[in-house]
């Protein structure tokens, strides 16, 4: 077995803790004006709602934080996506519909919220919002949510029943 699909697991972990670590540059980002912080800017769907929240975090002094946030997830798209794409390969030795339902929804994943994360990050670093960025990222952001609740809840739920298989064999 590919050490990569047998270690995928390390991989997914990972993408979690950094996951888990965004929360400190994402958290400042919810402020009054922008109640949502990072998923306002995801889900805004045009030039005038990101130059709105741009402005605001602008204001704010924090467009550091929404940098940084979105270099972190960059990362954390990387190894969660994957991760769980080959977590998915690897379950499916013992679940074969599931583990590949799984993984396709990390690839899903890893497609759409590195589409939306590029438009985001195009328009924060231009400080311009854009309405065709702008329409991909909050086309992709409801897409990659799915995606990842399809892949971690799926990830868990497969790694309980073949836990409890092992435990009844």
């Amino acid at each position: 077995m590919n050490l990569l699909v047998r270690y995928w697991w390390i991989i997914w972990l990972l993408g979690l803790l950094v996951f888990a670590l965004l929360r400190i540059p994402h958290g400042p980002l919810a402020i009054p004006e922008v109640p949502g912080g990072i998923f306002d800017h995801q889900a805004a769907g045009s030039a005038a709602e990101v130059n709105r929240i741009q402005q605001a975090w602008g204001d704010a002094g924090l467009l550091g934080h929404a940098q940084w946030g979105m270099i972190g997830d960059f990362l954390f798209i990387g190894l969660y996506g994957i991760g769980a794409t080959l977590g998915g390969m690897a379950l499916r030795r013992s679940f074969p519909t599931a583990g590949m339902v799984v993984a396709a929804a990390g690839g899903i994943f890893l497609v759409t919220d590195y589409a939306e994360t590029i438009a985001q990050f195009i328009q924060l670093t231009s400080m311009q919002g854009d309405d065709g960025l702008a329409r991909l990222a909050a086309t992709m952001q409801p897409i990659k949510m799915v995606a990842f609740g399809v892949s971690f809840l799926g990830i868990l739920a497969l790694l309980v029943v073949r836990r409890m298989r092992n435990r009844a064999g």
